[in-house]
């Protein structure tokens, strides 16, 4: 199975931060996990419970190219 994002998991904010969060189990900032399960550590519980219940990570997915983001075809 796979969802087209995965953002049901518990966040808590960076202390100093406004609007800075993270995954209460990983502490993978929300911006690197972007929404998908392998943004999660392998290891999180939140990441480990989905894939034991069959949701899938997309391995396969080219990072994002952010610091080409500017530059002109």
């Amino acid at each position: 199975m796979k969802r087209l994002f995965y953002i049901d998991y518990p966040q808590e904010h960076f202390e100093g931060q406004a609007h800075r969060y993270r995954c209460a189990y990983c502490k993978q900032e929300t911006t690197h996990i972007n929404g998908k399960l392998e943004g999660h550590l392998p290891g999180c519980e939140y990441r480990v419970a989905l894939e034991n219940a069959g949701f899938e990570c997309n391995q396969l997915a080219e990072p994002a190219h952010e610091d080409m983001a500017d530059e002109v075809d």
